[in-house]
């Protein structure tokens, strides 16, 4: 089993949305905690959106209020509606655990779903 995929990214215009999701397998995914990072070339990957036990929720000031981030346990998904997308929004996404990618020094990260959005 593949530990992570991502997927629904596309591109859009300026003000458009997309809902990306991700499933991962047992040794990555948690209940306690599940995020959304976005990488663009020459820069390092940010977290943008995390969603922790009882469904507490965190966001990047860039996204706070545009991009809701929600999970489905059952199936071990993670979605990311993203709403209002700007062009700066462009980057490729990818999920992960943020407790792991703590503590491991060379984590797995899949493939990545990219983002482009157009003004």
């Amino acid at each position: 089993q593949v530990p992570v995929v991502e997927s629904g990214g596309g591109s859009v215009q300026a003000g458009g949305s997309l809902r990306l999701s991700c499933t991962a397998s047992k040794s990555i995914f948690s209940v306690n905690a599940m995020g959304w990072y976005r990488q663009t070339p020459g820069k390092e990957r940010e977290l943008v959106a995390a969603i922790s036990e009882a469904d507490s929720t965190s966001y990047a000031d860039s996204v706070r209020g545009r991009f809701t981030i929600s999970r489905d346990i059952s199936k071990s998904t993670v979605f990311l509606q993203m709403d209002s997308l700007r062009p700066e929004d462009t980057a490729v996404y990818y999920c992960n655990n943020p407790l792991v990618i703590l503590t491991d020094p060379d984590p797995y990260w899949g493939q990545g779903t990219q983002v482009t959005v157009s003004s």
